[in-house]
């Protein structure tokens, strides 16, 4: 366990449009239970001893009930595991999956851990993600093909 971890960090709320876009940019590490979104946080935020999370959930996991019991149980895993494991001045997105709703509380636990635990090792390495790029290869033709 690293040395920033031994002290119990605050919690903040990501809640701008902006800080999600950020942080979807950032590593990309996914688990049976959940994807973990993590970047550092932005430099008026920095020096201070607390981490940002957020929240989200798509259409794709059901419902508005389906949707909001995702995000509480994604709330309530960070809550018991983010002080302790997560880093101070990172910011964090947890995007429930469809898997979030029917899985065991300890597994989706265990998801953040190991999401947690390989994302700091690759942003240590200075390894980002790729994300997928867009499906077409070049700019659009007009007039069709000669």
């Amino acid at each position: 366990m690293e040395s920033h971890a031994s002290a119990k960090l605050s919690l903040e709320r990501l809640k701008s449009r902006a800080d999600f876009l950020r942080a979807q940019k950032g590593r990309r590490q996914s688990m049976p239970g959940l994807t973990l979104e993590t970047c550092p946080s932005p430099e008026h935020i920095a020096g201070r001893p607390l981490l940002r999370v957020g929240f989200t959930a798509s259409r794709k996991v059901g419902n508005a009930v389906k949707r909001n019991r995702a995000k509480r149980r994604l709330r309530a895993a960070a809550a018991a595991i983010l002080p302790l494991s997560g880093r101070a001045a990172h910011d964090y997105v947890l995007v429930a999956r469809t898997a979030t709703l029917s899985r065991p509380f300890a597994d989706l636990s265990l998801d953040l851990r190991t999401a947690l635990a390989a994302a700091h090792a690759a942003l240590d390495r200075g390894v980002v993600a790729k994300h997928p790029g867009p499906k077409h290869a070049g700019p659009k033709q007009e007039g069709g093909t000669t």
